[in-house]
């Protein structure tokens, strides 16, 4: 494999870094076809031990790709999974039995008596004797050719969790609480995660030939750093992976993050000290001394590894006062850009003074929890701002919303006429719909519809808080979310056509998207890529050669200082305002359906990091305000 960048010291495990995911996932599944296809050549069956989750899924749509358009055959494959949670039937959909079939065995012509996977409905007294036996049969094919794994935050490899032994075989292991929470969403609520799990032993994947280990964005940045250059520890499972002579991680920029090399190079070796790694390393000397910026000395550059980065400024001051000027610059509190002023030093233009603005919000709740302050700022200085709601947000409802407002809907039209048979037959459904709904079942279309609903009327009443005509608020609903259930659907031409004809109705001078990469469901993902797709349709239009595209993050992450291109300061008056629009959202509020790792609300969330950018920009000297909204540039 050949990636972007080349092993360095610090790390203790070789890795190669991809610009994307799709890219490390295309190099791995081409690894693994090379092997099949050399072990046919030689007569030989190819031993595969596979991993379950969102990072194999690319790896898996790849060899599909390659089975069904370049012949790739897997007449000689054996496969061996990692894992499956205990108990649980295969038929269920949050099988690890059906997730391998559902990316990958249905699609293929593999053997289906050379598929094993580890059966999650035995009796529990049977588990042990049938983990046996599945080491067993892992070594009469005479061990596992390449073994590909995934990592969880936990620094899990299948399901070993922290705690567990290098010489740990198949078994029965109890789930960590991180590891359930991080599978909530797939199962519409932690309580419905099981607790146990079947899954080989750290000394069983050791055993294998070649190990490739795959990471993909930022949420597993920090496990993935630890993973290469911490020591080996059984609170990070991962690190096992250190005593293994043939392991490759492959990453992404993403994931990639906190490496040293990447994040602090000039601890590293030699550095490029452009505009953006001056701006970071400055940043982190002053977090590393606890020193304002203007208050560096050249002692201090000095013993961070930093004397060739001053040696280019005739004194450390002229590099201090830059920094700080290039900060300073970031902050505004006209978002759409000053009238009348000098906007050579501002990260907006001063004209047109009043801007066309268009808002995307993945969910119906993110323009407020992301940049409610920004956006009443934007409307309160008279730019015309548009909202885009891209998808409905329906499965993020509790079912007991629905009944309530079935209940409200009931009472009101009871109250107003005689004709209730039809109503009160549709109540009735609603009802009988939710109760008898199984365990992470999908909802029907009337519930999937009346939770659109519910959200369509809180995104509404958030927009008129603000001041926001009703025509000004747009729900796209994106076909690729509507599927009733977590997994979407890919990208398709009518999600992208859909964003083309709104962006070419109004020709914004600026564009507002989430570039939330770790929201750990996906969806900020795929709707910045459906607007970087429309923005690739529209590069001729002449309107957006005049369009500035302004990217925030939401409840999940911060962009960090030296990201930040512009910076919205807000009063206490301002943050509570905000406040206030979040609360519009009330299906949202005391708790969510898909509430992650953070038992925090998201109005709580936003709060705590708009105040702790803020505070950084403070610490690093500059003026010092209740809280700050961030936002990257996207140069297209």
């Amino acid at each position: 494999m050949v990636g972007l960048h080349e092993e360095k010291r610090f790390e203790k495990i070789h890795n190669v870094v991809f610009s994307e995911s799709s890219i490390g996932s295309r190099s791995i599944a081409m690894e693994i076809a090379d092997l099949i296809r050399h072990k046919q050549s030689k007569g030989d069956v190819c031993v595969l031990g596979l991993a379950t989750g969102s990072s194999p899924k690319g790896v898996y749509n790849e060899l599909v790709k390659m089975h069904q358009e370049e012949g790739l055959s897997f007449h000689n494959v054996v496969t061996f999974n990692l894992d499956e949670y205990f108990p649980i039937a295969p038929i269920s959909s949050h099988s690890y039995w059906h997730f391998m079939h559902e990316y990958l065995f249905d699609h293929i012509n593999i053997d289906p008596e050379n598929i094993n996977i580890p059966k999650g409905d035995l009796q529990e007294s049977e588990v042990r004797k049938y983990c046996l036996e599945y080491e067993r049969k892992i070594e009469t094919y005479g061990g596992i050719d390449l073994q590909i794994l995934g990592i969880g935050r936990t620094g899990h490899i299948g399901f070993n969790e922290p705690g567990s032994h290098v010489n740990s075989i198949t078994r029965l292991v109890t789930l960590d609480q991180v590891t359930r929470e991080d599978a909530a969403g797939d199962f519409y609520g932690k309580e419905n995660v099981p607790r146990k799990a079947i899954t080989m032993g750290i000394g069983t994947i050791l055993k294998a030939k070649r190990i490739l280990l795959m990471a993909w964005g930022e949420s597993k940045a920090t496990v993935v750093g630890r993973m290469i250059e911490g020591d080996i520890s059984g609170e990070i499972p991962a690190t096992y992976l250190q005593q293994h002579h043939n392991t490759t991680v492959v990453l992404d920029t993403g994931s990639s993050a906190y490496l040293k090399r990447i994040y602090t190079p000039w601890l590293v070796g030699g550095c490029k000290w452009d505009e953006f790694t001056t701006k970071r390393a400055v940043v982190w000397l002053c977090q590393q001394t606890g020193k304002p910026i203007l208050k560096l000395t050249e002692r201090d550059y000095n013993d961070h590894g930093m004397n060739d980065l001053i040696t280019a400024y005739p004194s450390t001051y002229e590099l201090n006062i830059k920094m700080f000027n290039a900060l300073q610059h970031t902050i505004t509190g006209w978002p759409g850009g000053k009238p009348n002023a000098d906007d050579s030093q501002r990260p907006e233009r001063a004209l047109p003074a009043q801007k066309r603005v268009v808002l995307f919000s993945p969910h119906p709740d993110d323009d407020v929890i992301s940049m409610g302050g920004t956006f009443i700022r934007l409307h309160d200085q008279g730019h015309e701002v548009h909202v885009a709601y891209q998808t409905s947000g329906n499965i993020a409802v509790f079912d007991e919303e629905v009944i309530r407002f079935a209940d409200f809907y009931n009472e009101l039209k009871n109250s107003q006429d005689n004709k209730q048979s039809e109503q009160k037959e549709f109540y009735q459904k609603i009802k009988a719909d939710i109760l008898n709904k199984g365990t992470g079942e999908m909802d029907t279309d009337d519930v999937r519809r009346i939770k659109g609903l519910i959200r369509r009327g809180e995104a509404r009443a958030g927009c008129r808080f603000v001041g926001l005509p009703d025509e000004r608020a747009h729900f796209l609903d994106l076909p690729f979310y509507e599927t009733g259930r977590v997994k979407k659907l890919p990208i398709s031409e009518e999600d992208v056509r859909i964003t083309v004809d709104l962006l070419r109705a109004i020709q914004p001078h600026q564009i507002y998207a989430a570039g939330d990469l770790s929201d750990p469901h996906g969806t900020h993902r795929v709707c910045l890529d459906v607007i970087f797709k429309a923005l690739e349709v529209l590069k001729d239009d002449d309107w957006l050669k005049d369009c500035y595209v302004w990217l925030y993050r939401g409840a999940w992450q911060e962009w960090g200082i030296e990201d930040i291109d512009m910076a919205v300061p807000l009063s206490p008056d301002e943050l509570m305002k905000k406040r206030q629009a979040i609360f519009k959202h009330q299906s949202q509020k005391d708790g969510v359906v898909f509430q992650g790792t953070d038992g925090r609300e998201f109005w709580q969330r936003a709060e705590d990091r708009n105040r702790s950018t803020a505070k950084l920009y403070d610490q690093l000297g500059l003026a010092e305000y209740e809280a700050i909204e961030a936002f990257k540039r996207y140069h297209f």
